[in-house]
């Protein structure tokens, strides 16, 4: 995608996204639809918001951190930043998975600050309409699963298939990740 159509893709989008709806972070309400990235964590497909990805990059071991949790595998640099790198699949829970040529590192901007997430693979880039995602279903206060806005549903040919979207800054920005500053 060239310069300019980049440009005035994001700012379609943006105008798309101010057009109305609730600040970000204000109780779990279904998104409003959008682009998203698509990645996949073991057999499960999950989306985030496409304008929070600064970069896809191919896997290479980072250097470790004394007394990380498990989740965070260390940190690159990454043209002269410093970046930290997490394992989504960890993070969530996920069986682990072996590294491989397809395991790559989405790297993110998260309220100012690169941090890179570590997913089986990149699917696609997806534009769902608001008709097309359902609200999070609720859970008991036992299970963390506050990043999550709704299910996309995504059609391909006749059959359908569920997209887990979720809300990466707020997974990234939560106290238990210890990345951002919490006020």
């Amino acid at each position: 995608m060239d310069m300019i159509t980049e440009a005035t893709h994001v700012a379609r989008h943006e105008a798309a996204r101010a057009g109305g709806g609730a600040a970000p972070g204000a109780g779990r309400q279904t998104p409003q639809g959008g682009e998203f990235l698509t990645f996949r964590l073991g057999a499960e497909e999950y989306g985030i918001d496409i304008l929070r990805v600064q970069e896809i990059r191919s896997y290479e071991a980072p250097t470790r951190i004394a007394n990380a949790p498990a989740f965070i595998k260390g940190v690159v640099n990454l043209r002269g930043v410093i970046v930290p790198i997490i394992d989504l699949r960890l993070k969530l829970g996920c069986e682990s998975a072996e590294y491989n040529g397809f395991t790559v590192v989405i790297v993110l901007n998260v309220k100012g600050r690169v941090v890179g997430a570590v997913v089986d693979s990149v699917s696609d880039v997806l534009e769902l309409g608001r008709d097309h995602i359902k609200p999070a279903p609720e859970f008991s206060s036992s299970i963390e699963a506050d990043f999550i806005t709704g299910i996309g549903s995504v059609k391909s040919g006749d059959a359908e298939r569920m997209l887990i979207l979720m809300d990466i800054e707020a997974l990234m920005s939560s106290a238990e990740m210890g990345l951002m500053n919490v006020a």
